[in-house]
């Protein structure tokens, strides 16, 4: 399905992950002494979840057109190209995989500066998202409160594997930091590898890796109801990108099942949990992992929302082919919340910071 309106929040979209020579005007004298000195700054720092050269990390006809320079592109093929209005960064880089909390620290902020100054400060239908490290808590939230007064920052970025569940107690200083300033919390697929990717052991393909993601979400959704993150933070949303949506519908049920008869063991679990995830939780729209279009509106119609869904072209991945953006099956009455009034809802900064008050989708047919 193409775009019907011009005007649409894209809620998933990826600039090229800067190389370590680019992030060293961002970065201090003693980080960039020991990047340049230990030849820290020749590394790739790719995260393994999309290596740059795999495929599925880039559309074929995009990776092809790379004549003009990076934002150009971007324009040309995302954002011009949809009509998008705006679209939200995520930057995936390896800093969140390193075993040095300070080095990692270091390197979100520098990244966080760089999309600041090489992305939304030349082009403002650009919005950022904060990388952290959620490995070192404090350095995390000091990440969060120094860029929670540029407005153009409208999430905090996270990976959907890495040590711990994201609903664990010890993540509660970042949820209460977001929450206190409007920012929401993306889960982004993708891994640290601390540990295996699948719960049987280390795979030996990224197809394998990749297809793991989905179960990776679904744990963190389970995560954060039994831990009780919306009762401790109820004004907090969680958005899954890259997540995939057919898993949704049976995770809602399993869970409602399985909490009537434990409900004992988390006595703060107040509502059905299919009824919080309605409330907290959003994925987009890229991969939406349905066959064919019946099996698109049926997921929809037994998630018991349309909600939940955020627009989101998953720029440069491969997800789809040519203009065809949405996926095929969804209801027309869908369509406009998707696209627009859904990111709305979810995104305080957005409407706040972004829109100015026009929240509006001006058609094109």
């Amino acid at each position: 399905m193409r775009m019907p309106y011009a005007g649409a929040i894209d809620c998933d979209l990826h600039v090229p992950a800067p190389t370590i020579s680019q992030l060293l005007p961002y970065l201090d004298d003693y980080w960039r002494d020991q990047l340049v000195n230990r030849a820290i700054d020749r590394m790739p720092f790719a995260m393994m979840s999309y290596p740059p050269n795999a495929p599925i990390s880039m559309r074929a006809d995009w990776r092809a057109s790379q004549a003009a320079t990076a934002l150009d592109t971007l324009r040309t093929q995302a954002l011009d190209a949809f009509g998008v209005r705006y679209a939200v960064a995520n930057v995936i880089h390896g800093a969140v995989a390193l075993h040095n909390d300070d080095m990692a620290a270091a390197l979100c902020r520098a990244v966080n500066e760089w999309l600041r100054a090489e992305w939304l400060d030349h082009e403002p239908r650009l919005r950022g998202s904060i990388l952290i490290h959620p490995q070192d808590i404090p350095q995390a939230v000091a990440e969060i409160e120094r860029l929670a007064t540029d407005g153009r920052f409208v999430q905090v970025l996270m990976l959907a594997m890495g040590e711990r569940p994201l609903g664990r107690r010890e993540y509660f200083p970042i949820y209460a930091a977001a929450e206190r300033h409007g920012l929401v919390v993306a889960v982004h697929a993708g891994s640290t590898y601390r540990y295996a990717p699948t719960i049987v052991g280390w795979p030996c393909y990224q197809f394998e890796d990749y297809v793991a993601q989905a179960q990776a979400f679904e744990n963190q959704t389970v995560s954060l109801i039994a831990e009780g993150v919306f009762q401790r933070f109820p004004e907090l949303k969680f958005v899954f990108l890259e997540s995939g949506v057919s898993w949704l519908p049976v995770t809602m049920w399993r869970t409602d099942k399985t909490w009537r008869g434990a409900r004992p063991e988390t006595p703060w679990i107040d509502h059905w949990p299919s009824e919080i995830i309605r409330a907290h939780i959003r994925l987009t729209t890229q991969p939406f992992d349905a066959p064919d279009a019946a099996a698109v509106a049926q997921t929809i119609e037994r998630i018991g929302s349309d909600d939940l869904l955020l627009f989101a072209t998953d720029y440069p991945h491969w997800q789809f082919d040519g203009d065809d953006v949405l996926p095929d099956g969804l209801p027309s009455s869908t369509l406009r919340k998707l696209l627009m009034d859904n990111a709305l809802a979810t995104y305080p900064r957005l409407t706040e910071n972004a829109l100015g008050g026009t929240a509006t989708i001006e058609e094109t047919i």
